[in-house]
Formats: structure tokens, C-alpha cells, sequence
């Protein structure tokens, strides 16, 4: 029985205060886990739960059909005998009524605990059970005696399991780690659940069917019945997404009411030019569609913030310069922030070239931009007789002073912090209309969840003379095979990217590298022009062999990802990817978008090395058998998950969600749901004024003093 503490705990109540706590407990907790009081406690919920309890027998329904295939974590209860060390490894038995299984656990300097178990003794005993030469075994397991297993007398069928660092460890040992923590939290439950305050209004938990705040966390922790974990589980899904969903869509409403937009209305001069005297090709359906879309936003009155989304060589980037020469036909200046100088230089290359006819002063503000030619750019702005900047970071420096910015780019969006595309927003005292643009095809669910602000372009088509890209996986045993595409791709007149992770060998990774790569290149193609490029060369450096490159003069060059995106040569057939394995979906499609910019086939093919895991493995065979950039980036959110949500990197989402994972379907459809149920509140009260929501107001207001206000651009 715990000896709970005769104080009555709040949520707010320092958590040193807990039974099995105390100051130096409490520390470790607040910088490991964020575990500042009762209710921090109380919402670090467990990462999965165990049932009580298995047999060994029982264990013998599951079907392992891999070796890297694993069963949930059990519960088992028996005697651990045969306890033997050999270096750091250390083995031991299990047995209870229905059998034994081996135990081992790696590493292990002291295991002195260990051998003074009594076998005599019976253990209850959590594992994940694992597959090693076709049998089962547990790896690290942890216990204890049954006679020393009362964690609390609250009943429960399951065992939750937290998770731990190391830190942790070091202050409950990692064998009673579980153990103790229960009893931590089974006391918070006692003393804080009867003063628990409900943070959704009562007509959202009744038509949506919840359970009250204080059922859902006993449940989550202590749960009496696996009907009712499961409601837990929905309840803290539903409520990480109703407020991730309406703290960004109220974001939405606000700023669509207090930001009025200058109104273009105007396009009879630079872009009827443009389209008369300038334009190289006829605009797709979907470009013209979304040209559309963006000249409503203009004439609104309403500041634009719209994210463009659109594959690798889709056009994204001539819908940014008709934009523009709107804004610059109503007397606006416009400006294109890109991420790194090889993009913002092809932009400007681009777009000086698209443009040179049509009497606009277009320039380019990088890093490398000598400062006689800096002063010139900035006395430009000041005038006015400046319409086009295009630059990277250098754009948002305090010297930059824009005399009336109307409409503003940022390209590859997510590569800039929610504070540097702040300033950018800030450059008028009026905001400028805001376009953002990404070549890698964000997933429907995960952009509700980070740009749900945002209204969201797609140009989902690509221009009629282009071919998909033919791509291929060898392993490096078939190189011979790869260097006779080589020669024959650059005897017809083509050109090829080579591609690797790293720009030299590193003893801890077994990759392919930039430098032995080229004395290796020039080794097999001594009859060949080669050249190599990567991100720590002097910009004139790059520029050189960039420009060498696109004239044709040199027929092979080799990268790292510092081409990943910008780089636009349409003679270049074949990009090859060394060290594939160590790339990511998304990335791996940008890099095979630098080919296929021509009428001719292009290939792209990923070398690996033989051994591959299951989940690398699935992900070459994904590049391989689709080029559509938005069934690539549904399939990586698949595999990788969402990642980290929080941060100043996106707005609109004051905390990573613990338990709702977009990547599953079911949580997407849940998503969609409460998407509908906000929705449907903020279309009622959009001010969330009604006393009914005064809870949520509440709630938002506690949220968002913890966020950041960057002005609400994203």
C-alpha cells in the first residue's frame, strides 16, 4: 500500500512532493522528461501497455515469419535460473508453467543483481520477445520478485510502459524503472484525479461520444478493461487534434480578418506583355488553375498566404514570375527568397532571361554580393526603380529596406525557420501577399496539421514533353553494368550527375564519398571531362563548374545534395546516386528531379550495397516504381512517421502530439473528423465569444503562452 501524502495535490503541485520522488528525483524528471508538476505527470502517457498476463505457451499463436519481426511486450510470471556472463553478454533462463525461453542481455558491466536472484523466487517479468536462429528469447528484460510486485491497489489489466533515458536509469535503475514509476504515478492518480477540471466543453465530449478528462487519464495509466484503454487512447487523440486543429484554423480566420491585402488589380502592361512577346511555352491546365487562384487572392482585399505545391519540374516557378509582374503592373515590388545561392542563382538566371524584353530591373542579393554592388542593390530598393529581388537569407537583413514589397516568394519553404520568414513578412508595414512554394510534395494529412493556415495550390501536372524519369536499383556488384549506361548515354551527348552522401570517408559510416569517388571516376573515364562540387567551395568556385557544366564542357560531375534543388540542366540524362541506402524518400526524388528536364529519356539509378535493411529496402523499391512526388511522400510518412511537429521550424502547433501518429489511417480519418467538428464551431462563433466555448478559449490562450508569435506567417 502507498503511503500517500496528507497534502491535496492540484495538477499544479510541484511533483517533488510524490511519494518516491523528492528534489533530486524531481530534477531529473523536469530535464529529462518536462515533468514539472502533477499534471505533466499525469499527461506523459505510456508508449504502449502490456496485458496481464501471458503464458510462454500462449506466446506460441504468434506467427514470426522474419527474424526482425517482434510481438508487443509481454507480461510474464516465473523463475530465472542459469545465469552465465561472457565478456559483457549475459545469459539467464525463464520458466514458468508452460515452458522456458532464454533471456540476454548486452553490455552488461555489473550484473552482480542478477546472480543473486533466487531461483526459488517467483519473478514477474516484462520483455519483448524477438526471433534468434529461429527461436524465441527475450533481450533486456526487466522484473520483479511477486512478493515485492504490489505497485499500487488501484486494479488494472494492463501494465503501461514509459518511456526512459538514460538519466533515468541512473536514478531508478533500469530494472525497477516501470516498477517505481507505476507507484509514482498511481499516486498522482490518488491525489489529483478528484480535483481533475475537464478542458473540453461538455457538448463536444457528449456528441463525440468521450470519456470525461478524469476516466481518461485513470485509464491511460491504470486501465480496467481493454474497452475502456481504447477510449482513452481515442479521447487524448481527439483532443492532441482539436486543439492543433483549431489553434491553426482561428489563425487562419484571425488573420484573414486583421490583414487586409493590397489589391492588384491591374495586369494590362508586364503580363499581357509577357504572355504576347516572353512566354516559351504554352501553361498546363493546372498552372493556369492555380494562376487563377492567386489573382482571387489578389483582388480579395485580403492578405494572400498560400502555399504552391507542385513536383519536381511542374512549373512552380513561372507561376511565381506571372505573380510578380502582377504586382509590379500596380506600381508593388516583388521579391524570391530561396535557401541556398546555386537556387537563387538559377532563379535569377531564369528569370533575367524570361524577362530581358519586358524593361524590369531584376537582381540577385546573396551571400558572395560584393558591397559596391550591395549598396547599389539597397539604393535601388529605397527608389523603387528595384521590381525583382531574388536572393537567399541575405534578403532579410535589416539593411534591406524595400520601398512598397507587395508580394513576396519563398521557395523550399521548409528550409527556412518560422522566424526568418517573419522578417521577410515584415518587410512593409503592410504585409505583403505571400506566396510559398515546395517541390517535395507534403501528405494531405500532415499538411492540415502544419499548414492548415494556409490555402493550399497544387499544380498537380507536368508539362506534356516530358518523359518520366526510368529509374533503376543496382547493388555495387553490378557496377560494370552502371559505367556501360555511362558511356553510352554520354556518346549520344548527354551529360551525368554523380551523387553522394559524403564529401570524405568517414570511419564510422560505410559510405561512398565525394573524394575517393572522383579519383575513382577519373580512374574508369580517363577520356572524359569530370569535375566535382560541394557546399564548402567558394561561391565563384561553384559558379565556374556550374557554368562549365551547363555548356556542355564537362560531362560529368560529381555532387553532394548541394544540388538538390535549383540546378536546371536539360542535357544532363542520368543521375546517379551513390550510398542510395543512406538517402531519404523525399530527398531521393528531388535529386532524381535534376534529370528529365529535356524531351530526351533520363534514367536515375541508386547504387546500395548488397545488405540492405527491410525498411531500406521497401524504400528503393518505392523510387522505383512510381515518379509521382505525392505517393512518394505518402509513402515516407508511412515509413518515417511525422517527425517533430514543434519548434519555431512550423507555426500553428504548440506541442508534438504524444499519441496521435497521422501516418496510421485510422488517426488520419480522425484527423478529418475533428477537422469538421472545428470547422463547424469556428463557422458558429468565430471569436469562440459564446459561453460554450469559453472553455476552449481558455485552453488556446494557455497553449499559446507557450508559443512563440512570429506573426502568423508559415
Amino acid at each position: 500500500m502507498l503511503t500517500l501524502s496528507s497534502m491535496s495535490m492540484t495538477f499544479q503541485t510541484d511533483v517533488k512532493f510524490l511519494p518516491l520522488v523528492g528534489e533530486k528525483r524531481a530534477a531529473v524528471l523536469k530535464k529529462e522528461l518536462k515533468i514539472s508538476n502533477v499534471g505533466d505527470l499525469l499527461q506523459y502517457f505510456p508508449f504502449r501497455h502490456s496485458e496481464l498476463f501471458y503464458t510462454l505457451e500462449s506466446l506460441k499463436k504468434y506467427n514470426f515469419s522474419r527474424s526482425d519481426d517482434k510481438m508487443p511486450l509481454v507480461q510474464l510470471q516465473g523463475i530465472i535460473f542459469g545465469v552465465q556472463s561472457q565478456y559483457e553478454r549475459t545469459t539467464a533462463i525463464f520458466q514458468d508453467s508452460t515452458g522456458t525461453i532464454p533471456l540476454v542481455w548486452f553490455n552488461m558491466r555489473d550484473n552482480s543483481w542478477l546472480c543473486n536472484i533466487n531461483p526459488n523466487e517467483t519473478q514477474i517479468l516484462f520483455g519483448e520477445v524477438s526471433i534468434f536462429n529461429g527461436k524465441m528469447q527475450i533481450v533486456s528484460p526487466f522484473f520483479r520478485e511477486i512478493s515485492r510486485y504490489k505497485l499500487h491497489n488501484i486494479k488494472s489489466k494492463f501494465q503501461a510502459i514509459y518511456h526512459a533515458t538514460a538519466e533515468l536509469y541512473k536514478q531508478f535503475s533500469q530494472k525497477n524503472f516501470q516498477y517505481e514509476f507505476s507507484r509514482i504515478v498511481a499516486a498522482a492518480c490518488y491525489e489529483a484525479l478528484p480535483n481533475c477540471a475537464e478542458t473540453l466543453p461538455e457538448y463536444i465530449i457528449s456528441e463525440n461520444n468521450l470519456l470525461s478528462l478524469k476516466k481518461t487519464y485513470g485509464n491511460i495509466h491504470f486501465s480496467q478493461s481493454e474497452e475502456l484503454l481504447k477510449k482513452a487512447i481515442f479521447r487524448i487523440k481527439f483532443e492532441e487534434i482539436f486543439y492543433n486543429q483549431i489553434n491553426i484554423l482561428r489563425q487562419r480566420v484571425n488573420r484573414k480578418e486583421k490583414n487586409s491585402g493590397f489589391i492588384f488589380e491591374n495586369s494590362d502592361n508586364f503580363v499581357k506583355n509577357f504572355y504576347k512577346n516572353c512566354l516559351p511555352f504554352t501553361l498546363t491546365n493546372a498552372q493556369i488553375r492555380v494562376l487563377r487562384e492567386i489573382r482571387n487572392d489578389f483582388i480579395s482585399g485580403k492578405q494572400m498566404n498560400r502555399l504552391l505545391q507542385g513536383d519536381v519540374g511542374s512549373g512552380k516557378t513561372i507561376v511565381a514570375l506571372i505573380s510578380a509582374l502582377i504586382a509590379i503592373d500596380n506600381n508593388y515590388q516583388a521579391c524570391i527568397m530561396a535557401p541556398t545561392e546555386v537556387l537563387a542563382r538559377q532563379h535569377f538566371t531564369s528569370i533575367s532571361k524570361l524577362t530581358q524584353n519586358l524593361g524590369i530591373n531584376v537582381r540577385l542579393l546573396i551571400g558572395a554580393t560584393k558591397k559596391k554592388e550591395r549598396e547599389e542593390i539597397h539604393n535601388l530598393l529605397k527608389d523603387g526603380t528595384l521590381h525583382i529581388l531574388i536572393g537567399t537569407h541575405a534578403l532579410i537583413e535589416d539593411i534591406v529596406v524595400f520601398q512598397n514589397l507587395g508580394f513576396a516568394v519563398i521557395d523550399e519553404q521548409h528550409r527556412f525557420g518560422v522566424a526568418q520568414r517573419a522578417k521577410l513578412y515584415s518587410k512593409n508595414i503592410q504585409p505583403p501577399h505571400v506566396l510559398a512554394m515546395s517541390a517535395t510534395p507534403i501528405p494531405r494529412t500532415l499538411a492540415m496539421t502544419l499548414y492548415g493556415d494556409l490555402d493550399v495550390s497544387v499544380i498537380d501536372e507536368l508539362p506534356p514533353n516530358r518523359k518520366p524519369v526510368f529509374t533503376r536499383h543496382f547493388f555495387d556488384s553490378k557496377r560494370l553494368e552502371v559505367n556501360k549506361i555511362i558511356v553510352s548515354e554520354i556518346e549520344k551527348g548527354h551529360q551525368i550527375y554523380v551523387v553522394y552522401p559524403l564529401i570524405q570517408e568517414s570511419e564510422k559510416l560505410d559510405l561512398k564519398n565525394l573524394e575517393n569517388g572522383y579519383n575513382i571516376m577519373c580512374e574508369t573515364f580517363p577520356m572524359y571531362k569530370i569535375a566535382y562540387l560541394h557546399g564548402k567551395m567558394k561561391s565563384d568556385q561553384k559558379d565556374e563548374i556550374m557554368a562549365k557544366f551547363k555548356s556542355g564542357e564537362t560531362q560529368i560531375l560529381l555532387s553532394t545534395t548541394v544540388i538538390e534543388v535549383g540546378v536546371d540542366v536539360p542535357n544532363a540524362s542520368v543521375m546517379l546516386i551513390e550510398s542510395a541506402q543512406r538517402f531519404g524518400l523525399s530527398q531521393l526524388h528531388q535529386l532524381r528531379g535534376r534529370v528529365g528536364r529535356g524531351a530526351e529519356q533520363s534514367f536515375c539509378i541508386l547504387m546500395s550495397k548488397q545488405e540492405l535493411m527491410a525498411k531500406t529496402a521497401s524504400r528503393l523499391d518505392i523510387i522505383t516504381q512510381t515518379n509521382d512526388g505525392f505517393k512518394i511522400a505518402e509513402a515516407d510518412l508511412t515509413l518515417r512517421g511525422p517527425g517533430m511537429l514543434e519548434g519555431t521550424t512550423q507555426s500553428g502547433t504548440p506541442f508534438d502530439f504524444q499519441l496521435t501518429n497521422i501516418a496510421n489511417i485510422d488517426d488520419q480519418k480522425l484527423l478529418q473528423n475533428v477537422r469538421d467538428c472545428v470547422n463547424k464551431i469556428l463557422d458558429e462563433d468565430t471569436k469562440l465569444e459564446q459561453p460554450k466555448n469559453a472553455l476552449i478559449l481558455k485552453k488556446l490562450e494557455e497553449i499559446n503562452k507557450i508559443m512563440v508569435d512570429w506573426g502568423a506567417i508559415s
